[in-house]
Formats: C-alpha cells, sequence, structure tokens
C-alpha cells in the first residue's frame, strides 16, 4: 500500500533536538572573506563540506603537501612495521631531507614521520620505492586514489612535491584530500605531533624531529597537517585544528602570509559554521514506529537554517535490507541539495545496539537510491521543508 499523508518532521526535529547549542552557537556568516594566498579553501572535516574557497579549483604548483597524498597512499597500502631500505635514488635527494644513509633501514611508520614532520624529500623517494615498487608505481597509485576521492584539479608526478612540468592541485582538492588522510588515525597522530625521536643507527643519540608547522605552537586546538615551498611553488599550507568536537582544514596556495591567514581563516570558521546536532542515534519519528540509527552533524551558518529540508524514504518490505533490520533512511538537504542520509530501524530493534556506520558519501548515497530506485526497493518517500524549525 503507498502511503501519501505527510509526516509532522518539523515538530518532530524540534523535539529531537536536546539543548540550546544548536539554536545558539552561530552568527549569520559574512557575505565576503578574502585571505592574501592565490588560492584558498576551508573544509569541515567530519563533513566533508567546503565551508569558503577563493580560485579553490584553480590547478597550481603544491610543493610538498604532495606529501600529505604520499602518507595516506603509504598508510593504505604498506605495512607500518616493515623495514624500508634507502636506496642510492633516495639519498641525497636535493631539497629538504632527513639525511638517510645509503642503504640505511627504518620503519615504515618511523620514515612517514621523517616525512610528515621534517619534508623529508629522501623519506618520500623511499617510501615511494618500497611501498610501490618503484617510485612511478607509487605515483601511480597517487594518481589512482586522486580520481577515487574525485580530485579532479589534481595530478601526481613524484612523491616529494619538487616542481615539474604537470604535477599540480587545488586548494579545493587538497582540502578534500586532507579530510578524508585526518580521518585515518595513523596519519592524524603523525601530523599533530610536535616532536618525534626514533631509533639512529649509525650513532648512540636518537634522531630527534621537530614538526616544520609553526601552527601547532601557535593556535589553539591546531593538530595538523603539512608546510610547503619551492621556488616556482612559493609558500604552500595545509593546517588543521579542533575545538568543541569540530575539527576544520585551512589550505593556502602561494600565500606571503599564511600563518596569519589560517588563524583568521578557522577562526572564521569556527564561529560562523558550527558543527550542529541534526539528529541523534535513537530518537524517535512521530507518527512513525522507526527511531533513527545514527547521529548526524553538519555544520550550518544560522542564515542557512530556514533551507534545512529531510526526506524519510522508506524500504520495501521484500528487500534483503529490510529483512536485516533496515527500514529505510532518514536523508537531509540543504538548499537542495543532498547532504546526509542516517539509517532507521524500528523502535528497539537489536540493529539500534550497533556501533553507527560510517556516513554515505554524497555520491554513494546517490547511487545507493539510484540502484534502489531501479530495483524498486523504495516503497514511499516523504518530503518536508523545515521553514520554522529554528
Amino acid at each position: 500500500m503507498r502511503v501519501t499523508r505527510r509526516i509532522g518532521i518539523g515538530l518532530w526535529i524540534a523535539s529531537l533536538i536536546w539543548g540550546t547549542s544548536f539554536i545558539t552557537s552561530a552568527k549569520a556568516a559574512p557575505r565576503s572573506y578574502h585571505t592574501s594566498a592565490n588560492a584558498s579553501a576551508l573544509i569541515d572535516v567530519k563533513s566533508g563540506r567546503v565551508l569558503y574557497s577563493e580560485n579553490g579549483d584553480q590547478s597550481m604548483r603544491i610543493a610538498s603537501l604532495t606529501k600529505i597524498m604520499t602518507a595516506i597512499v603509504a598508510i593504505e597500502h604498506g605495512k607500518l612495521s616493515d623495514k624500508v631500505k634507502t636506496s642510492s635514488k633516495a639519498v641525497g635527494k636535493e631539497g629538504s631531507s632527513i639525511y638517510l644513509q645509503l642503504g640505511e633501514e627504518m620503519s615504515l611508520l618511523n620514515m612517514l614521520y621523517g616525512l610528515m614532520l621534517r619534508s623529508g624529500n629522501d623519506a618520500a623517494t623511499a617510501i615511494a620505492e618500497h611501498v610501490g615498487g618503484s617510485e612511478e608505481g607509487f605515483v601511480h597509485l597517487m594518481n589512482q586514489k586522486a580520481e577515487m576521492l574525485g580530485l579532479t584539479h589534481t595530478q601526481f608526478k613524484n612523491p616529494h612535491g619538487l616542481d615539474v612540468e604537470g604535477h599540480y592541485s587545488s586548494a579545493n582538492d587538497l582540502a578534500k584530500l586532507t579530510a578524508y588522510a585526518l580521518r585515518n588515525p595513523v596519519f592524524a597522530e603523525i601530523v599533530s605531533t610536535k616532536v618525534k625521536s626514533v631509533p639512529n643507527p649509525h650513532e648512540k643519540w636518537q634522531y630527534s624531529w621537530t614538526n616544520k608547522n609553526k601552527m601547532l605552537a601557535m593556535y589553539e586546538g591546531a593538530d595538523g597537517v603539512k608546510t610547503g615551498y619551492t621556488k616556482k611553488a612559493l609558500r604552500c599550507l595545509v593546517s588543521s585544528a579542533t575545538r568543541n568536537g569540530q575539527q576544520l582544514a585551512a589550505v593556502t596556495l602561494n600565500d606571503r602570509d599564511d600563518w596569519i591567514d589560517h588563524r583568521q581563516m578557522l577562526d572564521w570558521g569556527f564561529k560562523y559554521y558550527p558543527l550542529m546536532e541534526v539528529a541523534s542515534k535513537g530518537q524517535t519519528l512521530a507518527g512513525y514506529p522507526y527511531a533513527v540509527g545514527n547521529s548526524f552533524y553538519y555544520p550550518l551558518a544560522e542564515e542557512e537554517r530556514g533551507s534545512l529540508q529531510s526526506r524519510l524514504v522508506v524500504l520495501d518490505m521484500a528487500t534483503m535490507n529490510y529483512k536485516l533490520g533496515e527500514r529505510g533512511a532518514l536523508e537531509w538537504y540543504l538548499n537542495n541539495q543532498l547532504i546526509g542520509s542516517i539509517p532507521v530501524y524500528d523502535i528497539g530493534s537489536a540493529r539500534m545496539n550497533l556501533p553507527e556506520r560510517k556516513p554515505m558519501s554524497n555520491a554513494a548515497m546517490l547511487d545507493y537510491r539510484k540502484a534502489a530506485n531501479e530495483r524498486g526497493s523504495f516503497k514511499h518517500s516523504i518530503t518536508s521543508v523545515i521553514n520554522a524549525l529554528f
């Protein structure tokens, strides 16, 4: 039977929000914002929403910001306890270095610290040869990852970022890459480390590497990410910080005032786009025997809240997902664009006791709906615009 009546979704959402933080913590975002960079971007790490962008899709040289991709590819494809042996190609690599010696062996994990804290080009080459079989093989993995992440203004030619034609990215792409990488706990731990000591096989004293990222010492809550500089790329920086449970990442390319710009960008994001709890796991839908299976958070400016929409999509009883306990999904839209989807279950279902599943990307959500529609899986959908929510 097709259901056509509308849910009292506005009332349900109003009762869903506990406390007053959702109502009072944001102020209307300013109409304009500007940095000294040739290109810049600011992203909310949890949601992946780009909060600010200026020339964000312009392809530019990125210097050692390249190593963000080098690190995450190595973490995902390599074994952190493996010993990486330094080749003649890696030794004496031009630019910044951790001064590896020919034949020196170091764990992949420790070499990643040298890569990210001291921006070692020798470490980048050694890691690439170990994980990818060759530098060229590793660069293929980097570009493959860029394609998977939808980085359409990015192309890698090497693992270190030294200037070469055809090696580039954009502020928006680097913001998306950084948000992805920061969700990996190993990557997040490395880039938040201020000083790291590792064994030195040649001397009695240990290597001691101090992070080049000054934001870790000069900004409250700073926890990453990477500096970069070449004569052609000039000053490049990706920084991240966490406050009140929200993590933001800022990107600037070719910026003479990057430390100042990053402090201001992060302050601006935390002030005007705080992370809001839109839905809380276990809370119920008025008029339906369903409960929300995941909490849902999203950064919202005060002026955007009247544009928030929700849509309940109920699965057909014949589908496998329904038989496994899922009853559908509550989708969220901002200005008619899909921003999130969370599963719904029967109230009291044992599925509610399972850990929250990883949120779908927008592309995955759209693919999910398309496939379900083609199978006739969705029994009905109901849309409600929440005009008076706040």
